[in-house]
Parts: C-alpha cells; sequence; structure tokens
C-alpha cells in the first residue's frame, strides 16, 4: 500500500491532521450558517433536504475523525451539533427547528462516515500476510 496512504488512515501524519481540522472547523462554520440563516434569504425550495442533512453532517464527522478525533467522539460531536442547532432554528424566521427526521437524517450521516472511516481505516492498517515484504 501507499505509504502517504497508510500514514492518512493511522492518522501519524501531523500536518495532515491539522489541514482535517482545519476544514472541520470550516464545515461547522458553512452548516451553521446554512441552517441558522432565515428561510426568507434561502431559495424558495430546496431539493433533497435529508439528503443535505444527510451528506453536511457524514462530512462534518469525517473530517472530524481524520484531524484525529476518535471515531466514536467524531461521531457524538456531529451529533450534538445537529441537535444543538436544530433547536437553535426555533427562533429563526421561517425556519421549523427542532424536527426529529432532521436530527435522524443527521444522525445517519454522521454514522455513516464514522463506520465508513472506520473501515477503511481497518482495511488500510490491515497487516500484510506473512512471508510478504511491507513496501
Amino acid at each position: 500500500m501507499a505509504d502517504w496512504l497508510y500514514r492518512l488512515a493511522a492518522g501519524e501524519d501531523r500536518q495532515w491532521r491539522r489541514r482535517w481540522a482545519v476544514l472541520a472547523c470550516l464545515a461547522v462554520l458553512v452548516v451553521a450558517w446554512g441552517s441558522l440563516t432565515p428561510a426568507s434569504e434561502l431559495p424558495s425550495r430546496l431539493p433533497w433536504d435529508k439528503a443535505s442533512h444527510f451528506i453536511g453532517y457524514a462530512g462534518l464527522a469525517g473530517l472530524i475523525g481524520l484531524a484525529g478525533v476518535r471515531l466514536p467522539l467524531a461521531f457524538l460531536a456531529a451529533l450534538l451539533l445537529g441537535i444543538v442547532i436544530e433547536f437553535a432554528q426555533l427562533p429563526v424566521p421561517g425556519r421549523s427547528g427542532g424536527d426529529w427526521r432532521d436530527i435522524l437524517a443527521n444522525g445517519l450521516g454522521a454514522a455513516s462516515a464514522a463506520l465508513g472511516l472506520h473501515a477503511f481505516r481497518r482495511v488500510c492498517l490491515r497487516r500484510p500476510s506473512r512471508g510478504m515484504p511491507r513496501h
């Protein structure tokens, strides 16, 4: 396996972990901005609402995990942020906060990213068979 891929999967490259952390912080800001913007300032109908929640929180949990945070904590951080933002939408004009379906989509997205990253790491960090040289 490529050395850079092994280091990425193992989380050994500090420079990349910092980059992922910066991207995770930017993702939090983008998700919060998009979620807390009054409905009058958004397009009248956004397609794929639940898919947007799923993708946004999957990306967020994935970036947090790549930044070096343990995957269960990355999942919990994304899920809790989704719950907090969902209830922070309650006073925002034109937004319906507290929607359990949005929270479910957020959680499923975060869980899929954490599980996907876990599977990726297991495959990449698998020990080579005996007798096979490691590159």
